[in-house]
């Protein structure tokens, strides 16, 4: 696993996210939803989190609903060192979520992906802005998730005060544009399909930004490994790691999510990424670390 310095942290290049973990499926027609709640108890949960921590992953990034805090705060009081980068839960009144945000001492938060574009589509920019001042009293790196590379192109040309981005490869909102986002899982939304023309636009504008990234969906949510055999699906993941990484900045990094009913896809996505990392497609990375002291 390479490692990278988020803002005085050192955290893996490839981090982990939650949408699993809450349901949100992708591939519904094959894995619904209510099979991942099903599956990710809160054991499994906080399991998975360990698991994590022992192939070498530092950081997640969870939703801050109060139930996933709950199962934060008690990995932690039994040793668990993961770091959180937290994607807000709009649901709640955004005070009192960072109160009980700031209980896991988070090294980051980010502006929601799916409420910056609500906001954007609907011409409110001011009310994203707000937000991002009010997570700023937190003392902590505060991004701006997003799904439109439009909007990542505003936020620096108008100088937005965010230090990071969390940019998804894909963009849901090409077709759903003013259709205010939810928090429903993907299986309930028929048709939900991920283009792969959508990647090198946002990977275009990312590549010129200067703010630290964390780029996420980089496999599509599943949907770019269907009808692949194992060996497919695997040399399409290290392509993909290729793909992005040779994009961004060597301090960038990405976001995966998994499901680990059928198989240990944390340990596969690591072993696939060290197997990027020794590639000579790398070496430009490993120029970049020694030179940062990494």
């Amino acid at each position: 696993m390479k490692y990278v310095n988020f803002f005085g942290h050192q955290t893996s290049k490839l981090i982990v996210g939650d949408n699993p973990m809450n349901g949100y499926s992708y591939i519904g027609h094959r894995i619904p939803g209510s099979e991942m709640v099903s599956f990710y108890t809160a054991e499994k949960f906080k399991e998975t989190l360990f698991r994590m921590e022992e192939l070498g992953y530092k950081t997640m990034l969870p939703l801050a609903d109060p139930y996933v805090i709950r199962l934060l705060k008690e990995y932690r009081r039994d040793g668990g060192k993961l770091q959180f980068i937290f994607q807000p839960f709009r649901a709640m009144d955004q005070d009192v979520s960072i109160r009980q945000m700031m209980e896991v001492e988070p090294i980051g938060i980010y502006h929601q992906g799916t409420t910056t574009d609500d906001l954007f589509e609907a011409g409110q920019c001011e009310k994203i802005l707000s937000l991002v001042e009010k997570y700023k009293t937190m003392g902590i790196p505060v991004g701006l998730g997003t799904h439109r590379p439009d909007v990542v192109e505003k936020s620096e040309k108008e100088g937005w005060p965010v230090d990071f981005y969390v940019a998804c490869l894909q963009n849901p909102r090409i077709d759903r544009t003013g259709v205010p986002g939810g928090y429903l899982p993907a299986d309930t939304l028929p048709g939900w399909v991920f283009y792969p023309e959508d990647r090198p636009r946002m990977l275009s504008v990312l590549s010129k930004v200067e703010k630290p990234v964390i780029a996420y969906k980089i496999f599509a949510g599943g949907q770019m490994f269907e009808n692949l055999n194992p060996q497919e699906k695997q040399k399409k993941i290290v392509d993909t790691y290729q793909e992005v990484f040779s994009c961004l900045k060597p301090d960038d990094m990405a976001a995966i999510g998994v499901f680990q009913r059928d198989i240990d896809q944390l340990e596969e996505n690591a072993a696939l990424f060290d197997r990027w990392a020794e590639s000579a497609n790398s070496a430009l990375y490993d120029r970049w670390a020694e030179s940062a002291n990494l």
